[in-house]
């Protein structure tokens, strides 16, 4: 990979020779493996036993999970924020494991919406829940240093499967819970 990415920088004019590049080539690919690594893991591993029985009918809401992934179609990070609510079904995840499911699936090259699909569906596969809800809220150095140069635009993406699409009470105590400070 090192190779390739040298070429490119000799593509775009640059001296690879001069102090400032000569380890770059090796700082962005080992860069570029890390931000893709979700590939090479295992969501039962990183999972492990971190489910419980539990009474609680209830819902679990976690907000402002931070988040980093990279667009598929200019290899550009987003940034944002992930909310994560869920409805067990006899089923809870341990709390710290929410965001390593969301870093397992933003670690990958991809668009936000998938991503937000996928943490969802993820969930409501693991827990068996009776809803989960996703709320993404991003901002793409796509659209922030390329062409339209948008600095202030955000994009919202949200998936609600099970109870949270059904019943609009539940729907409604979300999006009050994550109006809340």
């Amino acid at each position: 990979m090192e190779i390739y990415i040298k070429n490119i920088l000799k593509l775009l004019g640059e001296d690879t020779e001069r102090e400032g590049l000569k380890k770059t080539p090796a700082r962005v690919a080992e860069s570029l493996r890390y931000l893709t690594s979700g590939k090479q893991q295992s969501l039962d591993t990183l999972i492990e036993d971190a489910l419980f029985d539990s009474t609680m009918e209830e819902m679990i809401l976690i907000k402002d999970i931070e988040l980093y992934s990279l667009c598929e179609h200019h290899l550009l990070p987003f940034i944002g924020h992930c909310h994560i609510a869920y409805i067990p079904n006899g089923k809870i995840i341990g709390l710290s494991k929410l965001p390593r499911i969301v870093d397992f699936h933003a670690r990958r090259l991809q668009i936000q919406e998938n991503l937000t699909c996928d943490i969802a569906d993820s969930l409501m596969k693991l827990l068996n829940a009776k809803g989960v809800t996703v709320i993404i809220e991003a901002k793409h150095l796509c659209m922030m240093m390329r062409e339209g140069e948008k600095h202030s635009a955000t994009l919202k993406t949200s998936v609600m499967r099970g109870v949270f699409r059904d019943d609009i009470k539940r729907r409604s105590e979300f999006l009050s819970l994550l109006a809340s400070k």
